[in-house]
């Protein structure tokens, strides 16, 4: 009761509103038809009197056209005659206007008359083909003008005479050769021919109904000389007060409400266009003008009406509904509510997962470098406690060296899976070699393979690559299969075997696809498992990591390395029996293949006598490599950091160093902006002298940033002395 007591309120307010709203729009829609009324008629005014002017100049351009003609034609007529009497006198002295000779003369010309007077304007002959005669033109053949023309031969007289019955006269004169006398010739054209055939204002004007037209009015002066009301033809403009009106704004093609002198109240809209020497007058009543006012008006009350009552249908179907939407709406909160909590409560179940997710991973990474560096630690200990069991110190050392190299591969398996992840590794294109890759790490797995107790068997590659040079990454291929291998051997039995088969899957384009499928013997893996082999930090078996030693991230740096080479891999496995694992990469063919020849004489890596600027920030870091060179026979001076060694480097006469070895990370002046200053150095050592990296940042792209600072070689630690003896051996003979 109280909605229904409140919508009827509301139904009480809405009428006011739609009434003056309808009342607005009404006003609207008038002033719009009104003004789209108005500008439409003067449209159609504007062009009508345009036309009816256009008409009017070509009327009178034709007319005069018509009348020069006419007039040249008589005037050739009257020159002809006088030829004709002067070479008729020629040949005789008597007289020869007699009536056979003007009536010949007459017939040949075309004329309707011949009159021949002598100088003083006297009649002397005259022929007429019609009743039209002399005496109707006494006033222009006594004219001074025609007269004039007796003394002066070239001067030809003509005039076209328009006569009371609408007809007209083309009178031409001119004076004899001898100056006795004048020819005077005419041509009457009768008013049923002017009628018929030449052009008039009432031609124009046919056609244009004054009632749907309106008046149209052509006026020469203040006469009116043409219009679509006969009755107004031949009237004085002053008595019609519309055209006065018009005329008094003095606008051409300018709209001008004006009202009429018939009745009172009758008004007419109506407008005027100057011609050349007429001006032409449109207008029409208001009832004509407004014609579509009336009927948009009905339209819009009838459309307003509608949309009233369907919009007062509207609004009581949405009250009928409101309980019924009200309660839709409440089961839809609730509903909307339930789902919110639902999203949270998951929300939260992904934040403790992922949480868990971060646990478990820095659980399993202290587990998995806690073990290799407490392994190294008791190791010491031991060692500490048995100073005199050589034996025994020899062994641990060993073992502390394969504990070192574990904790190593694993730190270095977490930078490359996490760069993998961020795409911050680039592969490089270079020629590969494909038979001698697989000679390479064939030599690497077969060591392995043989510290486990696990056998190799392979196909001979050299035979079965049809194209064995081919570009891409050769770090990268070597890292892929090698983690394949040590994945195959690890969990692999004793006695157990590797199977490694390989085929060519085809050519397109350039490109070739290779297949290399291998097998292993070993403790297989379940289906469960297969689903999540490549996510990184999942093993098979929870006792994975104490038992193979594993971090469960090879597979997945696997999956990396063969996805950004746009090849595939696939694993299948049973548990007890082994794993086979099949991987397809296409390669680009190599085109054309320098030959690299192996037989120069390798060097010694001898640096016995070598001067060496170490820059090592960290003293035990610079203290075991100052020993192990020294060891080698080299001497190093060591700094402790980027500045100083720039330092010490413009301190020293030229050459007095020949390798500088530079660690990047270091206090005051960086490795990098260290090896630019002494690139920059202008003196001949500065650009000469060997620049190696020696850094515990081991990828690609730390290498490639110390290349282009202008370092000549780049060493990660830890260092391992052969390399590094190598390096500088190598660089210090160029």
């Amino acid at each position: 009761m109280e909605n229904n007591t409140i919508t009827r309120k509301k139904r009480k307010r809405i009428w006011p509103i739609e009434i003056i709203a309808g009342l607005f729009i009404m006003m609207i829609v008038f002033f719009i038809a009104v003004n789209v009324d108005i500008k439409t008629t003067q449209e159609t005014l504007s062009d009508t009197a345009h036309y009816i002017n256009e008409q009017c100049n070509s009327f009178t351009r034709l007319n005069l056209a018509s009348e020069t003609k006419s007039l040249l034609r008589v005037i050739e007529s009257a020159q002809q005659i006088k030829h004709n009497i002067t070479y008729e006198r020629s040949l005789s002295d008597k007289d020869i206007f007699t009536e056979e000779f003007i009536k010949k003369n007459m017939q040949e010309c075309y004329l309707t008359a011949v009159i021949i007077m002598d100088s003083k304007g006297n009649l002397i002959a005259q022929e007429y083909t019609d009743e039209y005669g002399a005496d109707e033109l006494n006033e222009y053949l006594d004219s001074t003008s025609l007269i004039d023309v007796v003394d002066n031969t070239e001067k030809t007289y003509a005039i076209r005479i328009d006569c009371e019955d609408g007809s007209y006269v083309d009178l031409a004169a001119c004076g004899m050769a001898d100056s006795s006398g004048i020819v005077v010739v005419y041509y009457h054209t009768p008013a049923e021919y002017v009628n018929n055939y030449n052009l008039s204002f009432t031609h124009i004007l046919s056609g244009y109904d004054d009632r749907e037209d309106g008046k149209i009015v052509v006026t020469k002066g203040n006469q009116i000389i043409a219009s679509n009301d006969d009755s107004m033809v031949g009237e004085d403009i002053d008595k019609y007060n519309v055209i006065k009106k018009i005329k008094e704004t003095g606008a051409s093609g300018k709209i001008v409400h004006a009202d009429s002198n018939r009745r009172w109240g009758s008004h007419n809209y109506g407008l005027m266009e100057r011609g050349r020497d007429y001006y032409v007058y449109v207008y029409m009543p208001e009832r004509n003008v407004f014609k579509t006012t009336p009927r948009n008006m009905q339209y819009t009350f009838v459309a307003y009406m509608f949309a009233v009552l369907v919009l007062n249908m509207m609004r009581w179907k949405t009250v009928q509904g409101y309980e019924r939407e009200q309660y839709e709406m409440q089961q839809q909160y609730a509903k909307t509510l339930q789902e919110k909590n639902e999203q949270l409560q998951e929300a939260v179940r992904r934040e403790e997962k992922a949480n868990a997710a971060k646990t478990d991973f820095l659980s399993r990474m202290t587990h998995d470098i806690r073990t290799p560096l407490n392994g190294i630690i008791g190791l010491l200990r031991i060692d500490e406690s048995h100073k005199e069991d050589t034996d025994m110190i020899n062994t641990n050392r060993k073992k502390m060296s394969i504990a070192a190299n574990h904790l190593l591969s694993l730190i270095n398996d977490i930078l490359q899976m996490s760069k993998l992840e961020d795409g911050q590794i680039e592969l490089s294109r270079e020629i590969v070699d494909l038979n001698k890759l697989a000679k390479d790490i064939i030599t690497i797995v077969e060591q392995r393979a043989s510290d486990s107790g696990v056998n190799l068997k392979y196909d001979k590659v050299a035979g079965k690559v049809m194209y064995p040079y081919v570009y891409g990454s050769p770090l990268h291929l070597r890292q892929l299969f090698l983690n394949i291998y040590a994945n195959c051997i690890k969990y692999n039995k004793a006695g157990g075997m590797v199977s490694t088969y390989f085929k060519c899957i085809g050519t397109q384009d350039g490109i070739v696809t290779y297949e290399w499928t291998v097998t292993d013997t070993g403790i297989g893996m379940s289906e469960e498992f297969l689903e999540h082999i490549f996510e990184p930090f999942v093993q098979e078996k929870t006792d994975a990591r104490s038992v193979y030693q594993g971090t469960g991230l090879g597979m997945a740096i696997v999956k990396s390395l063969v996805d950004k080479m746009n090849g595939t891999i696939s694993v299948t496995s049973k548990e007890g029996e082994g794993s086979t694992f099949v991987i397809r990469i296409p390669f680009e063919i190599a085109s054309k293949v320098e030959e690299i020849t192996d037989d120069k004489e390798k060097s010694s890596n001898d640096i016995s006598g070598i001067k060496i600027l170490l820059a090592e920030d960290n003293e035990l870091n610079a203290e075991i490599a100052q020993t192990l060179l020294v060891d080698e026979g080299a001497n190093v001076t060591v700094v402790s950091d980027g500045e100083q060694a720039v330092r010490e480097f413009t301190r020293c006469a030229p050459h007095t160093y020949d390798v500088i070895l530079m660690d990047i990370m270091m206090p005051k002046l960086d490795g990098i902006a260290a090896t630019k200053a002494i690139r920059a150095m202008e003196r001949p050592d500065a650009v000469e002298i060997p620049i190696i990296a020696m850094t515990a940042n081991a990828f690609e792209e730390d290498a490639r940033k110390c290349v282009e600072a202008g370092m000549n070689a780049h060493l990660s630690k830890p260092l391992q002395m052969d390399v590094v003896v190598g390096t500088i051996a190598e660089y210090y003979k160029r």
